[in-house]
């Protein structure tokens, strides 16, 4: 894309006549918040040059077969949870915010399907789906997040063991072409062998290929009991050497986490409450759903009996609503509890059975660059989130170290560990996206003939490269 300077007055005006004066932004003040995600440092944001916030898929379509016709970049943005600077303008040009299309447009309890829009936020859409008895098994975390953005990115979270990523739920889009032209790939259907399948590359393609501005997302029962467990180890190692054991008992647990025990000390503190446990050094967090009681009883005894055999030094269970809404608050707040000393958060995902070795690795770069690299994640899908820290954990203290010197840190220990990743023939984002932070590591996983032929995907789609340009890959005009 060629550089391009402000945009004039004239499309301004443009931009103002398709959403409205109201919804066109160009003040710096108010634009502050659309420069950013969620990423800890400040050197990848990026003023727009206006925020437009469209209302309809209609108006969707015409801000961008304007922006293609102009040819200045347009960014699509959600809720901006994302930790990769996904949905940063590093172009300039305009932001297209979803905020406005927040409608649940349809439950269909008969199909056990909901028609959404983009903007509608994981907070609501469970909410919505729980009153009418329904589960929407994916829980990618920050429930702020809007359903638009967690398409983009394929979004998993801890329930990805069980039930599977957002790909698996998503049946049909309405996506907006960088043409301005609207496609419906799919729709209430459960299979489709008709021509490519274009609904799953707009899947995880970060906003590059086109908006997505409305969806059809597969709903399944309700789960009758759930249950926490929680497992104190006295080694991380032997925390995650059950997870195989578990996993061929022919038992598939909702979620399997492991958790150091300092980083829950440091959470229980943020949100003055109590964990149930306050033996070993890591922890496992099972969850556990049924259909019955009987069965849920008879799966925890199973579970207990392979993690007390294989070193647990007891078994916690949180078998009331209450007592499971703390033990997952905790887990859910743990990022928050430490995110002003967090620089970035690696979202590497390596084969199961590798996960302890990876774990080892980290522990091994932490001494060796005597930095704290807590490192929690999901035991049972391989996705392993390390933090690289700004401070050291000596004796229960924090201690910052100086910018100077966590620079430095940062980016040994990222090269270090993205190694290890491909060592292990992982792939560097499991579930966050590369985004502008993880670009330069893309060829490490990837090699250059599948780089190439995204590449050439993005051109098909996106001629004038005007869509989110400069994520995933650089694509040269």
């Amino acid at each position: 894309m060629n550089k391009i300077g402000k945009l004039d007055g004239k499309i301004i005006d443009k931009l103002k006549g398709i959403v409205g004066g109201t919804h066109v932004i160009t003040d710096q003040e108010y634009m502050e918040d659309y420069s950013h995600d969620e990423f800890s440092l400040s050197d990848i944001s990026r003023m727009p040059e206006a925020v437009v916030k469209p209302a309809s898929v209609q108006e969707v379509a015409k801000v961008v077969k304007m922006a293609n016709l102009e040819k200045f970049p347009l960014t699509p943005r959600g809720g901006a949870t994302g930790l990769c600077g996904g949905c940063i303008p590093s172009a300039g040009g305009i932001v297209l915010s979803l905020e406005r299309m927040n409608n649940i447009i349809e439950i269909d309890k008969h199909n056990q399907m909901a028609v959404v829009e983009a903007g509608v936020t994981l907070m609501n859409f469970y909410e919505a789906v729980e009153n009418e008895g329904l589960f929407f098994p994916p829980h990618p975390g920050e429930e702020s997040a809007f359903m638009g953005g967690v398409i983009a990115t394929n979004a998993g979270g801890a329930r990805a063991v069980k039930y599977g990523v957002i790909r698996n739920y998503v049946r049909g889009l309405e996506v907006v072409l960088p043409s301005g032209k609207i496609i419906h790939p799919g729709g209430k259907l459960m299979k489709s062998s008709t021509g490519y399948n274009l609904m799953n590359l707009f899947i995880g393609s970060e906003g590059t290929l086109g908006i997505i501005t409305r969806a059809v997302i597969q709903l399944m029962p309700e789960p009758r009991e759930s249950r926490s467990l929680i497992i104190p180890y006295d080694s991380l190692e032997e925390a995650i050497e059950t997870v195989p054991i578990l996993m061929s008992s022919k038992i598939i647990p909702l979620a399997v986490e492991f958790i150091p025990k300092d980083v829950i000390q440091i959470t229980e503190r943020f949100l003055n409450k109590k964990w149930p446990s306050t033996d070993g050094s890591t922890y496992l967090l099972i969850i556990l759903d049924a259909d019955s009681r009987e069965e849920m009883d008879r799966l925890s005894e199973t579970v207990a009996d392979i993690c007390l055999n294989k070193g647990a030094l007891d078994v916690f269970v949180a078998d009331s609503p209450q007592k499971q809404e703390q033990v997952l608050e905790i887990r859910s707040k743990i990022y928050e509890a430490i995110k002003s000393i967090t620089l970035e958060i690696l979202d590497i995902v390596v084969p199961r059975a590798e996960i302890a070795l990876h774990v080892k690795k980290v522990q091994e770069v932490a001494a060796k660059y005597d930095i704290w690299l807590p490192t929690f994640g999901h035991a049972a899908d391989g996705n392993v989130h390390t933090h690289i820290m700004k401070v050291k954990l000596v004796e229960g203290r924090l201690i910052p170290f100086p910018e100077k010197e966590w620079v430095g840190k940062m980016d040994r220990v990222r090269e270090e560990l993205y190694q290890d990743c491909k060592i292990r023939k992982g792939m560097i984002s499991g579930e966050h996206g590369i985004g502008i932070v993880k670009k330069p590591y893309l060829s490490l996983v990837l090699d250059d003939a599948e780089i190439q032929l995204m590449k050439g995907i993005k051109r098909v789609f996106d001629p004038n490269n005007i869509l989110n340009p400069g994520k995933i890959f650089d694509l040269k005009s």
